[in-house]
C-alpha cells in the first residue's frame, strides 16, 4: 500500500513523508519507509482490526496477505493505457510533456515501438508534482535490455545522466536525469512471459539463511518479482548450511530496488527465507529463497 486517505492516517502506526498528495478531492500520505518488515507488520495489524475483508489467509503460501476484494476494486491504472490517455490530453503541464519527450527519445533510439511503454506513479493517477518524478515502464524482457542499452548509450553522449544514491542505485542503473526531470524506468512482463499461475505450487517457509552464490541466469531478473537462477550455493555461517535436497536453485526478490542488481556469472550476496516449494499437481519439490517476506529487516541481495 502507497498511499494512504487522510481520514485513515490515524489508523496506521507508522512515520509518514512530509509531503502531501491530491488523488481527486482526497488528500492521501504516504509511509516515510514503504518497504520494511515493520511497516508491512503494523499494515497488517492495523487491516486486521478495521478492514478484516481486505487480510486473506492464503492456503498457498500459508499466512495472512492484505489483499483488496474484487467488489472494492473502483479503478485499474494500466501502465500503457495511462500512457495513450496522456498523450491525448489537450493541455499538459511541463512534467507530463517531459514524459512523452522521454519515451518518444527512448523509442526512437532503441527502435522500441511506443506501444510497448507506459505511465505509472503520480503522473499517470494524475496526482502529481511539478517536483514528482517520471516513472515509465517497458514491456517484456527483451525491451527492457534494449532500452537498458539505449540509455547507456545516452548517458555516454551526455543526453541524459544517471543518478545514485547507494550501491543498489549504480548497480541498477534505472535512474537518472532528463532536462532536469529525474526518472526511473522498469519492466513488465509481456502475457506471454507470465509462466506461473496461482495455486499451482505450495510454499513452506523453512529458516532464514545467508549464503553467497552465482547468477546463473538473469532473464526475469527486471521483473518483480526479481527472479535470479543460481548456482555455485556457499552458506555464510553453520545455520546456513544445507543439506543437497534443500539447496536453493533460485533466489526471488519481492522489493524492487532489489531488480536487476545482478547478471549472469555475477557474485551476489543474499540474506533471505529458504522456502520448500511443492508443485500441487506433480508433487515436485525444489526450494528457493525469498528476499521481502515482510518478517526482517535483514534480507537483501548485494552485488560483490
Amino acid at each position: 500500500m502507497k498511499y494512504i486517505p487522510a481520514k485513515y492516517k490515524k489508523l496506521f502506526n507508522i512515520a509518514y513523508l512530509d509531503n502531501t498528495w491530491n488523488y481527486g478531492r482526497q488528500k492521501v500520505f504516504r509511509a516515510e519507509r514503504l518497504y520494511t518488515a515493520q511497516n508491512y507488520q503494523s499494515f497488517l495489524e492495523s487491516f486486521r482490526h478495521n478492514f478484516p475483508s481486505h487480510v486473506y489467509f492464503c492456503p498457498y503460501m500459508g499466512k495472512e496477505v492484505i489483499t483488496a476484494p474484487l467488489n472494492s476494486v473502483k479503478d485499474i491504472y494500466v501502465p500503457k493505457e495511462c500512457l495513450h490517455r496522456l498523450a491525448k490530453l489537450q493541455t499538459r503541464d511541463s512534467l507530463q510533456n517531459a514524459a512523452l519527450d522521454l519515451i518518444k527519445l527512448l523509442s526512437t533510439e532503441s527502435q522500441i515501438d511506443t506501444e510497448d511503454f507506459g505511465i505509472h506513479g503520480s503522473i499517470a493517477l494524475n496526482m502529481h508534482t511539478p517536483k514528482s518524478d517520471v516513472d515509465l515502464v517497458v514491456y517484456g524482457a527483451q525491451n527492457f535490455r534494449k532500452l537498458e542499452a539505449t540509455i547507456k548509450k545516452l548517458v555516454e553522449a551526455g543526453t541524459l545522466t544517471y543518478m545514485s544514491k547507494n550501491r543498489i542505485d549504480a548497480a541498477r542503473q534505472c535512474k537518472g536525469k532528463y532536462q532536469g526531470k529525474t526518472f526511473m524506468y522498469n519492466a513488465v512482463r509481456k502475457p506471454e512471459e507470465v509462466n506461473s499461475k496461482y495455486g499451482i505450487a505450495k510454499y513452506h517457509p523453512t529458516a532464514p539463511v545467508r549464503f553467497c552464490c552465482t547468477v546463473k541466469d538473469d532473464s526475469e531478473a527486471m521483473f518483480r518479482p526479481a527472479i535470479y537462477k543460481i548456482e555455485n550455493y556457499v552458506p555464510a555461517d553453520r545455520e546456513s548450511t544445507l543439506s543437497e535436497n534443500k539447496v536453493p536453485n533460485q533466489v526471488v526478490s519481492m522489493i524492487g530496488c532489489y531488480r536487476n542488481v545482478a547478471r549472469r556469472a555475477d557474485r551476489i550476496r543474499v540474506s533471505g527465507m529458504l522456502e520448500r516449494v511443492e508443485n500441487v499437481e506433480t508433487g515436485q519439490v525444489s526450494h528457493q529463497v525469498v528476499v521481502g517476506t515482510g518478517t526482517s529487516e535483514e534480507e537483501h541481495i548485494w552485488p560483490l
